[in-house]
């Protein structure tokens, strides 16, 4: 028995099916879920240590941020609906107070 499936092709549907379900939850969201757009952003620092001889460790002497808050490209809302970008969590938000 051979597998006469074309493996590209699959995934090229699954892909078709899962953007057209991502755009149908962004555009026709649940009127009875709470609609809430969040992201996660992430700071960096740069941390400097003095070795402390008598405990034979390294201890945190001082800390720089070395780069500035920036919001996140990819947005989701409490809902569940993922992967947004902000013109789609706002065509979202916008489609759940209509």
């Amino acid at each position: 028995m051979t597998d006469d499936t074309d493996p590209e092709s699959n995934l090229q549907q699954w892909k078709e099916t899962m953007q057209a379900e991502h755009e149908a939850a962004i555009h026709d969201p649940d009127p009875d879920e709470t609609h809430r757009i969040e992201g996660v952003s992430q700071v960096s620092y740069r941390v400097y240590f003095d070795y402390d001889p008598d405990s034979g460790s390294l201890e945190r002497a001082s800390r720089e941020q070395v780069d500035d808050l920036a919001d996140p490209e990819l947005l989701a809302c409490a809902c569940g609906v993922r992967g947004m970008t902000p013109d789609e969590a706002t065509a979202h938000v916008e489609a759940a107070r209509e």
